[in-house]
């Protein structure tokens, strides 16, 4: 990542954008952050660096917390302490040492649990929740430098944790565990695309965790791309069920057509603990593409039949955009939860994520999605690259979060041109 003249990073890890701040700073520790924070006129952090827009941007103080890295973990109490800098890669090795699991995790290991707490992170299953539904706990650091800290069951709880750094800055996180497990994962390079066509639910229900890449063409013998499925060892579907409609599965060692050499992916066919194999690229390989640009929105189940058809005749509407912009597009699912501003609140989600190369074509290829995506009520990741205006009544509780943002920042020292954009403010 090249370094500003300020000391800090000049622009995101994928390189599509370039960071606007009036200064920045990285205290060693909480109580120097609390300093930082009550002195600031204006304020922002800045997590791993992997959102894809101006989220982090302000004309005052950008601070990044890669020093309050702590990670500590109850093995009685079945809880982790994570600062608000501790990265996942940090936090997983020593929470299943303890015997202890997160019941899924994102695609990406180096990403800060703040952070991808903060803006909606997730990864996939029909069973699994948002990453922000393991917090248990959080303390923020209030405007004033002051610390608040609340917990599942307060009031308002469920506006804070997806706070887009709007509601104070995130100090520490608890996270509630489950016991730890074993996962074994399989790509399926078979799946036809007359299948998926009519029952994507069906595929997306073969295991525990299940991502459908694909490019949105056919790929050879007119098949939709890379099934990947991960399966929980002590609860995995008989093969013969999953094969019947997935195609056999390819050697472990064997590359992926759509996410490449086997060196830069988590072990395929073999089982190992969870957080070996839930994210699809290790903590010592390159996350994703790089130099790109990401997207994704979240559409109800219900409309997964529709939104599936309706990306596809996108794609074959505008072959040339899609096949210079997009690199690859994963299809995933989110279980409903109650967490106010989650993707997923209050609806069980199918979530289209696109990866584009970092061209100017992507941006006519965001714009046709968000064509053909709109009859289905979509909602935009909020870490990653939109166009159109976010429709907030599409959330239940965005009056209710608009309204703590205000009681607990009421001088905006937390707000910037993209809240403002969003209407958040």
């Amino acid at each position: 990542m090249t370094v500003a003249a300020d000391g800090g990073p000049a622009r995101n890890w994928a390189g599509n954008h370039t960071y606007a701040r009036g200064s920045f700073s990285a205290p060693a520790d909480l109580e120097e952050l609390r300093r930082v924070v009550a002195g600031a006129d204006r304020i922002r952090v800045l997590g791993t660096g992997h959102s894809f827009n101006d989220g982090v941007d302000t004309p005052g103080t950008q601070v990044s917390l890669r020093h309050l890295d702590h990670v500590s973990v109850d093995a009685a109490a079945g809880t982790a302490l994570v600062g608000g800098g501790a990265r996942y890669v940090d936090a997983l090795p020593a929470i299943h040492a303890a015997g202890w699991a997160l019941p899924n995790t994102g695609s990406l290991p180096h990403i800060s649990v703040a952070g991808a707490v903060s803006t909606g992170t997730h990864g996939s299953g029909t069973g699994n929740r948002i990453a922000a539904s393991a917090v248990a706990a959080l303390t923020v650091v209030l405007p004033d430098g002051d610390l608040l800290t609340v917990r599942r069951g307060e009031p308002g709880f469920e506006g804070m944790v997806v706070g887009l750094g709007a509601k104070g800055v995130v100090a520490e996180l608890e996270l509630a565990l489950v016991p730890t497990f074993d996962v074994v994962q399989d790509i399926h390079p078979g799946l036809p695309w007359e299948r998926l066509l009519a029952d994507p639910l069906a595929v997306m229900a073969t295991g525990y965790s299940v991502s459908v890449f694909t490019r949105w063409v056919d790929e050879p013998g007119g098949t939709v791309g890379d099934v990947v499925v991960k399966h929980r060892t002590d609860d995995r579907r008989p093969a013969e069920e999953v094969e019947a409609l997935l195609g056999r599965p390819q050697p472990g060692e064997a590359p992926s057509a759509m996410l490449g050499a086997s060196e830069h992916l988590t072990p395929r066919g073999t089982p190992g603990p969870w957080f070996t194999r839930l994210p699809h690229f290790p903590p010592d390989g390159d996350p994703s593409f790089g130099d790109e640009d990401q997207s994704e929105w979240f559409v109800p189940l219900e409309h997964a039949v529709g939104a599936v058809a309706a990306l596809r005749a996108a794609v074959d509407a505008a072959p040339a955009v899609f096949a210079e912009a997009m690199a690859v597009s994963e299809l995933r699912t989110i279980a409903a939860d109650d967490i106010w501003l989650s993707g997923s609140a209050g609806r069980a989600s199918l979530a289209f994520h696109f990866t584009w190369r970092n061209v100017a074509a992507r941006m006519d290829a965001v714009r046709a999605v968000e064509q053909a995506l709109a009859p289905f009520t979509p909602r935009a990741h909020w870490g990653k690259t939109f166009t159109r205006p976010v429709d907030l009544g599409l959330w239940e509780h965005t009056e209710d979060w608009i309204a703590q943002r205000r009681a607990l920042d009421p001088d905006g020292r937390f707000a910037n041109g993209y809240l403002e954009r969003l209407g958040l403010l």
